[in-house]
């Protein structure tokens, strides 16, 4: 057994990691999409990042993985009586990550080594690591101009046609040192794609200098996990924004995000009859059952996704061999 490394955003993202995460343990790597990030009230909100954090430490909410269980909102109704912003609805125990972020950040910490912190702190012997250390936003662009993605997301309720999107900042940002490191460990088995929106979760990941070109060059199988099963993505705005984009909603347009960049993509048993076109593009695929409602089936899913991967290894060992 090797390194694993996952790309993760949401909580579809966070599940998958958490399965891997009690497969592999410390062995795991988390890059987490950072472009989503926003500061309001004087503090830095990382929400893909803390997301991760509360799944992989336990303590996530059945309901709202985003948040810690059993949060509450009394800060949030004093703040509103005040007159203070309704949008977004903030918890008290998320703001605590919020606060001591924003701090660190005062101190000239990055962001890398105050998740790492956390995770120590939290007993997550994975390595959470933001996408980069440089501040990278997506700006979703609509009819009336472009926003950020918290923006669209609180302020709008996501109700604006989606035309695009913009990733300012990343063609400049660094790979930082501590995802480096995790992509060029020797032994280094597979890179899981989790299933979150390819568009604001996963493509400014990708879209950091330098990230897809690193990826192809390890040679290590990159595998994908759809986000759509059945024609609709099973939390948040990822069908909306392929039907405002002129993309049919599908697992294979889901695969088609990543063309020329996965080896492998993982669709739901519903959707079977969409294999034979994603293998037309190249890609290899595997059918199985990805809606993870236990933690038994993240663990499952997981499992499923790193045998793939080492299929997709032997299956690279043996073209090498007779080519």
């Amino acid at each position: 057994m090797g390194t694993v490394v996952t790309l993760s955003g949401q909580v579809g993202g966070a599940k998958l990691a958490d399965g891997l995460y009690r497969l592999r343990g410390a062995d795991l790597a988390v890059i987490v999409n950072t472009g989503d990030d926003f500061e309001h009230l004087g503090l830095a909100f990382s929400p893909d990042v803390d997301t991760v954090l509360y799944t992989l430490a336990g303590i996530a909410s059945r309901e709202a993985g985003w948040q810690p269980a059993d949060e509450t909102q009394a800060l949030y109704g004093m703040l509103t009586a005040l007159g203070g912003p309704d949008r977004p609805m903030l918890g008290d125990k998320s703001l605590a990550a919020c606060l001591l972020r924003a701090e660190g950040r005062r101190d000239d910490r990055s962001l890398t080594d105050l998740t790492l912190q956390f995770c120590r702190n939290l007993g997550i012997a994975a390595r959470v690591l933001p996408m980069s250390n440089d501040q990278v936003r997506t700006y979703v662009d609509t009819a009336d101009g472009a926003v950020t993605f918290p923006e669209y997301f609180n302020a709008l309720a996501c109700e604006p046609e989606v035309k695009g999107f913009q990733y300012v900042g990343a063609e400049d940002a660094r790979v930082s040192d501590e995802v480096l490191d995790a992509l060029h460990a020797n032994d280094l088995e597979a890179v899981v794609i989790g299933p979150a929106n390819p568009y604001h979760s996963i493509r400014p990941i990708l879209e950091i200098g330098g990230m897809k070109q690193l990826l192809r060059k390890r040679g290590a199988p990159v595998v994908a996990v759809t986000p759509i099963v059945g024609a609709k993505a099973l939390t948040g705005s990822a069908g909306k924004m392929m039907r405002e984009l002129g993309r049919e909603v599908s697992a294979r347009s889901a695969a088609m995000e990543y063309y020329k960049l996965i080896d492998g993509f993982v669709i739901d048993a519903v959707d079977e009859d969409q294999a034979d076109g994603i293998l037309a593009s190249g890609i290899e695929v595997l059918i199985a059952q990805t809606v993870m409602r236990t933690a038994d089936d993240r663990v499952a899913l997981a499992q499923t996704v790193l045998d793939f991967a080492r299929a997709i290894r032997e299956h690279k060992v043996r073209e090498g061999e007779s080519a």
